[in-house]
């Protein structure tokens, strides 16, 4: 019997680019960031009384899912405001949420 691999097999830099972002949603208080996030957008101020955490360490996760392209962030006065840049990492988080979250 021969295996074959799945024709949705991805390209190299497909897996490259999807295992930083996973690498970069893994971390427990960032996971909490974009599911609290889902399609609204919110400033680092709402972030941080959602998460309950200092200003300086939610700055620090939001950077990180800034530069992996998760998160887009614009800038109003003296506010940035975060959302979820992608629909297919909102897609993402949607069943993650459908499969690891109580329904209760």
């Amino acid at each position: 019997m021969h295996f074959e691999f799945s024709p949705i097999a991805a390209r190299d830099d497909d897996i490259e680019r999807a295992a930083k972002a996973l690498k970069a949603m893994s971390h427990p208080l960032r996971l909490k960031i974009l599911c609290g996030l889902g399609e609204n957008e919110a400033s680092v101020q709402d972030i941080v009384e959602y998460v309950g955490t200092s200003q300086s360490n939610i700055s620090q996760h939001l950077g990180i899912l800034r530069d992996k392209d998760i998160l887009a962030s614009r800038k109003e006065a003296n506010r940035v405001y975060y959302r979820i840049g992608d629909p297919r990492i909102m897609h993402l988080i949607s069943s993650m949420q459908e499969v690891f979250c109580s329904s209760d």
